[in-house]
C-alpha cells in the first residue's frame, strides 16, 4: 500500500512538471511575439486589436499537424452544418485525432444527439471537405 500512494505521487509530480513545461513553453513563444510586436515601427503596427485566438493561431502553427489545423474549421462551420436548434444547444469544444468533443446544454440534449450523432458527422466532413471526424462525444459543458 505504502509503494502504490508514492508510485501514484511521483506520477502525479511528473504529470504536474509536464503541464508546467508545456505551459511555460507557450509562455515563451507569446512572449517573444509580444516583443517582436513591441519593436515594429508604429506605421507597421495594425491598428485595430487583434482576438488572442488569432495570436496563439499564429503562435502555435508550426507545432500543430495539418490535420488538426484544419479541424479547427469546425468552430467556423459549426452552424451552418448542423443547424440553427442544435448550434444553439451544442458547441464543439475540443477535438483529439478525429474525435470531435461537443458541450450540450442538458442531458435531454445528449441523448437526442446521439440519435443524430451519424447525420452529424457526414454534414460536418462534407462542410470541411475531408473525412476529419470519426466520432462525436457530447457532455455537458459551457456554450461559448
Amino acid at each position: 500500500m505504502f509503494k502504490q500512494s508514492r508510485v501514484g505521487c511521483w506520477w502525479r509530480a511528473i504529470a504536474l512538471f509536464s503541464i508546467r513545461c508545456i505551459h511555460l513553453f507557450a509562455v515563451q513563444e507569446l512572449e517573444k511575439f509580444c516583443y517582436s510586436l513591441s519593436h515594429m515601427k508604429n506605421s507597421d503596427k495594425p491598428s485595430d486589436f487583434v482576438h488572442i485566438r488569432n495570436i496563439l493561431d499564429d503562435v502555435l502553427e508550426p507545432y500543430r499537424s495539418k490535420p488538426d489545423f484544419e479541424l479547427k474549421e469546425v468552430w467556423r462551420l459549426w452552424d451552418e452544418a448542423v443547424g440553427e436548434t442544435i448550434a444553439q444547444n451544442a458547441r464543439p469544444a475540443a477535438f483529439k485525432g478525429k474525435l470531435l468533443v461537443v458541450h450540450v446544454s442538458s442531458s435531454t440534449w445528449i441523448h437526442q444527439l446521439q440519435f443524430l450523432k451519424n447525420d452529424m458527422i457526414s454534414k460536418l466532413n462534407a462542410a470541411l471537405g475531408k473525412s476529419l471526424i470519426e466520432e462525436l462525444k457530447f457532455k455537458i459543458g459551457p456554450l461559448r
